[in-house]
């Protein structure tokens, strides 16, 4: 399949010299990028043809931690810090079943196509005995046409021996590891136009015993795929970590051998000038949320001292403690709350824009996306730029994405394909999936 995208206002490459190029245009062969700014007539000859007047072309976003099944909990335990947030609802997510992740997993998938992101990735970690809940989340994102970097996560540190979760959605560890190999071997594709990937993924400090910690890690390395965790979210965490383990939670994490290129990690705000040193010094991946953040109470993650020091930073919308699922908008407020920390000039909207396009890309550990460039998979967002939103923005229309408020995306395309047209959802119903989603949530809320 072969496709023009024409006479962009700007086309924004997020290549090495960080090239925008006004009236660019993009030519598309077979889901990679073949020709890129001033497309040969000759070449595009065939092609079908994307109208791109009156909009920015960047890289796909790409999200780098959410859970998709909290999408039907949302505005939930809104006056509690992270563990009274997580005590209020670990009873009603032991309630999960398959209708429940598929509505949830289709919601959240389709606001993340809406936003702009191509590539997302989803940390589930509650496995109740019946039904195969990651099955249907990649179903789920198959449809709608993104691509899909799940974690296959994990608890077995149940309060009963000193954890958070309840005992009754926890898991032992054979049974975890033996799953977890199982989805990785069944669904992981390391292929330049994979669609989908596996990372292995214990849910945290407090829920999940260091035995599991160590274990996971060996099997993702015999596997060849990536580890993700939560870590350093909160001051709870940290005192929770220094009282059982006797350690900070990045020192932790160190010690059991998950610092490196292959890890990235959740969150990372109460870690200190030289912890952030050493994730970037250990290539270790960080998923800056801070909107969770600020929603939670949990504090100001040092996100661009992280890319400062060059560790590989992308965002994170963390599902339920976000209430929402735009990822342009998470770019927004990456600018404003790093800006509200630190001064006026220490966040540029380009700056931001790259850590959720190239930056996500780093993070999770994909080499052929993130960036326009020749040879990259076409993994395309465009933004119309002559609604309301944008008068009296034509300064800098790059700078308006982020600083304006964030729209819905025009145009979407993953891997060549269209997922977003006009607006619209191109293999999806947006109103059947909104009715279903409302449908099941007050299921749950009925129960709970």
């Amino acid at each position: 399949m072969r496709t023009l995208i024409h006479d962009c206002e700007v086309v924004v490459t997020m290549d090495d010299a960080g090239r925008e190029i006004p009236g660019g245009s993009i030519l598309i062969d077979d889901g990679v990028i073949t020709h890129i700014g001033l497309v040969p007539e000759e070449a595009a000859a065939g092609a079908e043809r994307v109208d791109g007047r009156g909009t920015v072309a960047i890289p796909g976003l790409i999200h780098c931690h959410t859970h998709l099944y909290q999408t039907l909990t949302r505005v939930r335990a809104m006056d509690q810090g992270l563990f009274g947030w997580l005590k209020a609802l670990y009873p009603v997510w032991a309630g999960l079943d398959e209708e429940w992740i598929g509505a949830a997993a289709r919601v959240g998938l389709a606001e993340l196509a809406l936003s702009g992101c191509t590539t997302t990735t989803d940390h589930h970690y509650i496995f109740p005995q019946s039904g195969g809940l990651l099955e249907v989340e990649i179903e789920a994102a198959r449809q709608l046409g993104l691509r899909f970097h799940p974690c296959r996560g994990s608890m077995d540190l149940g309060v009963s021996q000193g954890g958070l979760p309840p005992d009754s959605i926890v898991q032992d560890a054979e049974t975890i590891l033996a799953q977890t190999e199982d989805a990785v071997r069944r669904f992981h594709d390391p292929r330049p136009g994979s669609m989908l990937r596996i990372a292995v993924a214990p849910c945290s400090p407090f829920s999940v015993t260091q035995r599991l910690m160590v274990e996971s890690a060996a099997l993702a390395r015999r596997l060849g795929v990536h580890l993700h965790t939560h870590l350093a979210e909160t001051l709870d965490e940290e005192a929770y970590c220094t009282q059982t383990y006797g350690r900070r939670p990045v020192q932790l994490l160190d010690d059991l051998g998950w610092l490196g290129a292959d890890v990235w990690l959740a969150h990372c705000v109460h870690i200190t000038d030289a912890e952030v040193r050493r994730l970037a010094e250990t290539r270790t991946g960080v998923a800056w949320c801070p909107t969770s953040n600020l929603r939670l109470g949990s504090g100001f993650a040092p996100g661009r001292a992280l890319v400062h020091q060059g560790a590989r930073v992308g965002l994170g919308l963390d599902g339920g403690s976000n209430d929402g699922g735009h990822l342009l908008a998470e770019v927004r407020q990456a600018v404003l709350v790093t800006r509200g920390r630190e001064g006026a000039g220490a966040m540029s909207a380009r700056a931001a824009l790259r850590v959720a396009t190239r930056g996500g890309a780093r993070c999770l550990g994909w080499e052929n996306i993130g960036s326009l460039e020749v040879g990259k998979r076409a993994d395309i967002a465009l933004f119309n730029v002559e609604g309301v939103a944008f008068a009296g923005a034509e300064a800098d229309l790059v700078a308006a994405l982020v600083f304006c408020t964030p729209q819905r995306v025009k145009h979407l395309l993953v891997e060549g394909r269209p997922v977003v047209r006009d607006g619209r959802l191109v293999t999806a119903d947006e109103e059947n999936i909104a009715t279903y989603g409302r449908r099941v949530a007050r299921r749950i809320l009925q129960r709970h």
